[in-house]
């Protein structure tokens, strides 16, 4: 018989949801956490790591302090901006809007400074690489390619930049 021990702690916070065991618990404070800080399931992960002698949950999902870090100072200077040129609303969208940290981190921050935040739904945002990745397969499935001395330029339009993928196709179908 395997056994593991497991543990994990969080401090309790205002304007965050409480959520133990994946159920959300009504409670005026919640856990803080770069996740949803779910102590239950987080010990339980790491008791069933030890005892297959696999580590633990930090060892699996790597601590995101930095990227923690930087999302708070953005806040931060994202809330500072708004306040010194008397803006009331923040509105966040793209992929980086899905960074679940981020979202939690601005409802917080904006409902206590008493700033309106407009976040669109996680389904909405998207990730810039994945629709690039998506339109390249999509290039190439319909055999647009281009030589490898095309210059990537990150703010040319992809409008453009399929312009001239599709200019270099048809100079190649018209050498063959």
């Amino acid at each position: 018989m395997r056994t593991g021990i497991g543990f994990d702690t969080h401090r309790l916070v205002d304007n965050r949801k409480l959520i133990l065991g994946g159920v959300e618990i009504a409670h005026p404070q919640g856990l803080l956490g770069h996740s949803d800080a779910d102590v239950l399931t987080h010990a339980i992960m790491d008791a069933l790591l030890g005892a297959i002698a696999d580590g633990d949950i930090g060892q699996h999902f790597p601590d995101p302090s930095f990227q923690c870090a930087a999302i708070d100072v953005l806040v931060e200077k994202t809330v500072a901006a708004a306040k010194e040129r008397k803006v009331d609303t923040i509105t966040v969208g793209g992929g980086v809007a899905a960074n679940t940290y981020l979202r939690e981190s601005l409802q917080a921050v904006c409902a206590s400074e008493g700033l309106r935040l407009i976040l669109p739904q996680k389904r909405y945002c998207t990730d810039n690489a994945a629709m690039i990745a998506a339109e390249g397969l999509t290039q190439y499935k319909a055999g647009n390619f281009a030589e490898m001395t095309l210059t990537a330029k990150a703010s040319i339009p992809l409008a453009a930049t399929l312009k001239t993928v599709q200019s270099v196709a048809q100079e190649k179908a018209g050498k063959a």
